[in-house]
């Protein structure tokens, strides 16, 4: 399996790399890739972590697992590369974005590296797949290592902002120390949960930028 690029997180995670959860992890993700089609490609496995160190971490939106379809998943929750088609989901979360900020346009592309840039780390709670078979890697070890990395966040850094979106993201988060970060949740922006009324109008980018500003962090471009 590709190994984790970014030194902050290398640090940061080197006693959870050793544990032999994370060794078997990583043969059942070698396998897994070897003999049949995953996502997303190995080289992206750790964007998240890649474009967002350990020290810049303002905002952690978690996610499920990546896309399951051919050039969907590019490592960072919720995110499609340039010039594929923009998920539905995502396409929610821009239209909340757009009433919330007032914006009159909504962005043309999927790819949310620019907001991985800023501080915002794009966690899927699992980091692989098989093409076509959501949840397929969920019990291969991925869970006990992002709950690990929500932990660390949790325990070691002071007034992030945490979105929760959804039963299974506000599950995983119940650990967060809620009295040192910010904890937004509601219900998840794919369109079943969004028709019902369960996403549209939380208001979550503003809440989140105006409680970064309030602790002297630089807002996000959403």
């Amino acid at each position: 399996m590709v190994q984790m690029q970014a030194p902050s997180w290398q640090s940061k995670l080197v006693g959870e790399f050793q544990k032999e959860y994370f060794l078997q992890l990583q043969e059942a993700v070698q396998l897994a890739y070897q003999n049949s089609s995953c996502y997303p490609p190995k080289d992206l496995l750790f964007s998240a972590f890649d474009y967002c160190t350990f020290d810049e971490v303002k905002v952690i939106i978690l996610g499920q697992d990546p896309y399951h379809g051919p050039g969907e998943a590019n490592g960072l929750a919720f995110s499609v590369p340039d010039g594929v088609r923009i998920p539905p989901s995502l396409t929610n979360i821009y239209r909340e974005i757009a009433t919330d900020l007032d914006r009159l346009m909504l962005p043309n592309s999927g790819n949310l590296t620019h907001w991985a840039k800023q501080g915002v780390l794009l966690l899927n709670a699992t980091l692989t797949v098989e093409k076509d078979k959501p949840n397929s890697h969920a019990k291969m070890g991925w869970q006990q290592f992002t709950s690990a990395v929500i932990e660390l966040l949790s325990d070691q850094k002071e007034n992030l902002v945490f979105m929760l979106w959804g039963n299974f993201a506000q599950q995983k988060g119940k650990q967060i120390d809620r009295n040192k970060h910010m904890v937004l949740e509601c219900g998840h922006p794919s369109p079943l949960s969004a028709n019902q009324g369960k996403w549209f109008g939380n208001k979550h980018f503003s809440l989140a930028n105006a409680y970064l500003k309030a602790h002297d962090i630089l807002p996000i471009e959403w």
